[in-house]
């Protein structure tokens, strides 16, 4: 598997260039590329619910591009003396992916997640926002925590008979990860990413946090007070558990 650049962070190969080459390296893929390669986010929660959760561990381990999504993630690489400088963040991968599509003139996208509302937005908005890109299909899934064979079969069905380049799965974590990588070897697509909280930002019903925030690594500040009781244990409890255990990376 060629993921690229990447540097051992608590244990995960994280990928280490700026979110421009990410994007750029994503692209050549979709456009000319073979097979299926999927991109997933570390972050310091997602580290923290995997530590509980072989499945998600496995998923994020295999995934072919597994970004720095969290300002832990770039201060951990600085305290082991590694070269993380930015984050990369599923928003940076969305948009920047879309842009280079529509810049090549074609890109077949899925969405799969979320509601049926949010979805027919998405549907308008990329139709005005990138229009030499077809969106060939959407799909909410039911609202569960585990789906049966049957649903999954249905899911991977309904996404491969839509002949999809890009899979954009909106159904967070970790339930979003590990359902790629359980059905990866099945989907008839060039790429996939578990974006969780894109959706929601694309249709602005999250607002994303000021570019001022987001560089200075406090992009959740906001969003916390928006959504406390989602994102409190995010930042006070799964937060403090991926700076420990960083810092006895780099004893």
């Amino acid at each position: 598997m060629n993921r690229g650049s990447t540097e051992l962070i608590v244990g995960y190969p994280v990928y280490t260039g700026e979110p421009s080459s990410c994007v750029a390296s994503v692209a050549e893929h979709v456009l000319d590329g073979k097979g299926m390669k999927w991109l997933a986010c570390l972050n310091p929660h997602s580290y923290a619910v995997a530590r509980e959760k072989p499945a998600f561990e496995a998923a994020l381990r295999a995934a072919d591009w597994l970004v720095p999504d969290g300002a832990g993630v770039v201060l951990a690489s600085r305290l082991r003396g590694g070269t993380i400088r930015e984050r990369v963040t599923g928003s940076d991968i969305f948009f920047g992916l879309h842009e280079a599509l529509e810049r090549a003139g074609r890109g077949r996208i899925f969405f799969l997640g979320s509601t049926d509302q949010t979805l027919a937005q998405i549907r308008a908005k990329m139709a005005v926002d990138y229009p030499h890109l077809e969106v060939v299909g959407t799909l909410s899934p039911p609202f569960k925590a585990e789906y049966s064979e049957a649903e999954i079969e249905d899911m991977i069905s309904t996404v491969n008979r839509a002949c999809p380049d890009v899979l954009w799965v909106g159904m967070t974590a970790p339930k979003q990860e590990t359902w790629i990588h359980r059905v990866a070897p099945r989907l008839n697509v060039k790429f996939a990413a578990a974006i969780g909280a894109v959706f929601d930002f694309y249709t602005e019903r999250v607002k994303r946090s000021s570019p001022v925030f987001q560089q200075l690594g406090l992009e959740w500040l906001p969003r916390l007070v928006q959504e406390p009781r989602r994102l409190w244990r995010r930042m006070f409890v799964s937060a403090p558990i991926f700076l420990r255990d960083a810092i006895f990376q780099r004893v």
